[in-house]
């Protein structure tokens, strides 16, 4: 069957009727044209890097995802201004525009700039993270401890910042007698030879310049824009200063290579001042406390002090010789009064009387005479003599 007859755009001469007829130039053109008019002059595209390569100082590449593929380009007097050049395999936002030649129909992405996605950054992290875990410098018992009321500090972050600024009210706020030294730095981009040299010309001098800590500040972004601190050269500076390091780098849920290695994480530049920094209000507090107790101590102590030394001035006062004197004279004089008491003439002046033999012994029993026998009873006044007529002895009852 003929198609052309039955085609309602073609005549029976076989012409086409209201179809626009271009050569190829012309329809490329159009096509420029249609872009030009219909598309946005720069957008952002997510896609990962393939097969990127140098030609004639321009950098090509094919931008991918998982079903699709474009060519891109950076020309070489934009490459020079780029502070990330990809390679094969990582994620990438790019600000972008369509090129579309029309001489050969060809459209590809023109790079104006070039950033690393998410998944790029965060692949970077465990690699060198990983790298460092096997070198120990991750371990946390090599973590220093941070100084207690730190004389100088060193502040390496960008000149001027919000996250400056909030660190210099902060230290002005918490302890104004910690000197700060503020050394600038770049805090974006592949700036981490830059942070290196900065860091390792500081820590030559901080013996002689009195630094007891440094903080590492870099106030909030993106994941992506703190890629630098996840450098790992940059890491190993960090892991080398010979003073405690603070980090306190975007925000609190951004954790960087540099906060692992650090000897102190803060989650933001103002809370690593906090770190660092005693509040005075608190260590006023404390020292008014301590002087409470201690006047409670010294009060506690002299009145202690005082009872000894009253008891000593007594045991000194009672070696005196007059008081030695007169305390033997009542011991003398109360020995005189038992011995009086005691004594038989006292007995006697109560009514007893003492017997005697003919012997003088002393009669304690019945038994010791017989009758008949003589005997001496001595009376308070006198004694006389005496014969036994009779003897009774007594039943004495036994004992329970």
């Amino acid at each position: 069957m003929d198609l052309l007859s039955t085609d309602p755009a073609v005549n029976e001469t076989g012409e086409f009727l209201g179809i626009p007829r271009y050569g190829v130039t012309e329809l490329n053109g159009a096509v420029a044209s249609l872009l030009e008019r219909g598309f946005a002059p720069r957008f952002l595209l997510d896609a990962t890097v393939s097969r990127p390569q140098l030609k004639k100082g321009h950098l090509w590449m094919t931008l991918v995802d998982e079903q699709a593929s474009i060519s891109a380009v950076v020309w070489a007097s934009q490459l020079a201004k780029l502070s990330f050049v990809p390679e094969d395999g990582d994620g990438v936002v790019v600000v972008g525009k369509l090129n579309f030649w029309s001489s050969r129909a060809s459209l590809c992405v023109q790079a104006l700039d070039i950033r690393p996605s998410l998944s790029s950054v965060l692949r970077q992290f465990e690699q060198v993270r990983e790298r460092l875990t096997q070198d120990g410098l991750l371990d946390q018992t090599r973590k220093r401890n941070l100084p207690a009321f730190p004389r100088r500090i060193a502040l390496l972050t960008s000149w001027p910042s919000s996250a400056l600024a909030d660190m210099l009210r902060t230290s002005a706020e918490r302890w104004p007698g910690t000197a700060l030294v503020v050394v600038p730095i770049p805090v974006q981009g592949p700036v981490h030879e830059t942070i290196c040299r900065t860091l390792e010309e500081l820590s030559s001098q901080v013996e002689q310049m009195g630094i007891d800590a440094i903080v590492i500040g870099r106030g909030g972004g993106s994941r992506e824009d703190l890629a630098v601190f996840d450098n790992e050269e940059l890491a190993r500076c960090l892991a080398a200063c010979p003073v405690p390091i603070v980090s306190g780098i975007g925000h609190e849920d951004d954790t960087t290579v540099a906060d692992l290695v650090a000897d102190y994480r803060a989650a933001t530049p103002t809370a690593a001042l906090v770190a660092l920094l005693p509040d005075r209000r608190v260590v006023a507090q404390s020292l008014q406390q301590q002087s409470r107790n201690l006047q409670q101590h010294i009060s506690l102590r002299l009145r202690g002090e005082r009872q000894r030394l009253t008891r000593e001035r007594e045991r000194l006062a009672g070696m005196h010789p007059l008081s030695i004197l007169t305390s033997r004279r009542q011991t003398l004089w109360h020995a005189q009064q038992l011995l009086q008491a005691l004594s038989p003439a006292q007995q006697l002046k109560r009514g007893f009387c003492l017997l005697r033999n003919g012997k003088g012994d002393v009669l304690r029993s019945v038994r010791q005479l017989e009758p008949g026998g003589e005997f001496v009873a001595q009376l308070t006044d006198g004694q006389l003599s005496a014969v036994v007529r009779e003897i009774q002895h007594q039943v004495l009852a036994a004992k329970p």
